[in-house]
């Protein structure tokens, strides 16, 4: 009888362990996500927004999961091009040329021509690059951003005074990263797979 019961309290400590496995652990402060300095709220972000650059080859493949990580989530995602530098500078210009005129953020495949054409390799020269981009946006009867007009210039240059604001204020100096609900932000770094990086946004937006 004895042995019975020690076996029963033996495979039922192996069950709760295996339960335990099985469950999404909270995500931690610090290592999963960290508070911004400051509420980007009033910004009117999306509840949840990728901070990225087209020059960055984790941001590109970053991209190739969003689907997946958006479907995980229920919820489009938003997108803030940095301005680190001047490259930088010259690729949020290319982007924001982009969802200026769209009027809402590129699709996928439209994200996959621009990192493709600022990130062409080595060996590719400024008229290849500018062809390559001149085909994204023209393709999709948009105007190239080497020939928009004056009045969407200054326009662009409003959102990229907006997007170099929230760069500042939230001292983001990594791409890729996710803010959530204008007051966090992700350590990507700090996730194995997209599906872990699910976990933590959706434990965030409930917050």
């Amino acid at each position: 009888m004895k042995k019975l019961s020690s076996l029963f309290v033996i495979a039922t400590i192996a069950i709760l362990s295996l339960v335990g496995c099985s469950e999404n652990p909270t995500p931690t402060e610090g290592k999963q996500f960290a508070y911004l300095p400051v509420n980007l709220s009033e910004y009117g972000l999306a509840p949840v927004t990728e901070v990225f650059s087209l020059t960055c080859g984790h941001c590109r493949k970053m991209e190739a999961v969003l689907p997946e990580l958006e479907a995980a989530i229920g919820q489009s995602i938003g997108k803030i091009h940095v301005t680190f530098n001047e490259s930088a500078q010259i690729a949020a210009m290319i982007y924001y040329s982009a969802q200026l005129q769209l009027n809402a953020t590129p699709d996928h495949a439209m994200m996959d021509e621009l990192f493709a054409a600022v990130q062409l390799g080595e060996g590719a020269t400024l008229a290849d690059r500018k062809l390559a981009i001149d085909s994204a946006f023209e393709s999709r009867n948009l105007i190239s951003p080497y020939d928009l007009g004056e009045d969407m210039q200054k326009e662009l240059f409003k959102l990229l005074e907006f997007s170099q604001d929230i760069s500042v204020k939230g001292q983001i100096n990594s791409v890729p990263t996710f803010i959530v609900s204008g007051k966090y932000i992700i350590l990507t770094q700090g996730h194995s797979d997209v599906q872990s990086i699910a976990n933590t946004i959706n434990y965030l937006v409930e917050q």
